[in-house]
């Protein structure tokens, strides 16, 4: 057992949402895990067709990699830290403290998985557009920024506190200016 130090670092009573980083490939394990301790968590997966030699193999990978979530509060916070495979919470800005996903971000994810279609994530800060909504098809309800992509309209969504985004292709046709 690490021996750490109890301090206040997240919310003591309301679980929220908050981004851990893994060792490379351990997602999966790390997840296992921390539902196995009765921790609430979220592993965004894609299926991907990969070739062996001898054939093709439909698989799963998550979209982001390194990255699990938890819904925690500070009684928690020692469990996740103790998993093997785990190496740190994300912080943002420079704070010490792990920083807090808000909902709508983990519900844009929720609602890219669950769909399971073509998903393209870039590792780059993009330049801010128009913000949007789905409001039909298998992304309906999927609030993000719109850019121009490849000649093809896209729904750009960030995970600020990761700085990453997700590119998803979406008919123009569904897409509306959010408020």
């Amino acid at each position: 057992m690490t021996n750490f130090k109890k301090i206040e670092l997240i919310s003591s009573t309301e679980k929220k949402w908050y981004a851990v980083y893994t060792r490379s490939r351990f997602e999966k394990k790390v997840k296992n895990i921390l539902i196995e301790n009765d921790i609430e968590t979220l592993l965004p997966l894609k299926k991907v067709v990969r070739q062996w030699s001898d054939r093709k193999k439909t698989i799963e990978i998550p979209i982001l990699k390194s990255y699990i979530f938890v819904k925690i509060n500070n009684d928690d916070y020692i469990r996740v830290l103790e998993v093997f495979g785990v190496v740190k919470f994300i912080t943002y800005l420079g704070i010490t403290n792990p920083a807090p996903i808000p909902k709508e971000q983990i519900n844009n994810l929720r609602i890219l998985t669950d769909n399971n279609s073509d998903l393209e994530v870039v590792h780059e800060k993009l330049s801010a557009g128009n913000k949007v909504k789905v409001v039909g098809g298998a992304f309906n309800g999927l609030k993000g920024e719109l850019i121009k992509y490849h000649g093809n309209k896209k729904i750009v969504v960030k995970i600020n506190h990761l700085n990453t985004s997700i590119l998803v292709t979406v008919p123009a046709s569904q897409i509306v200016k959010n408020k």
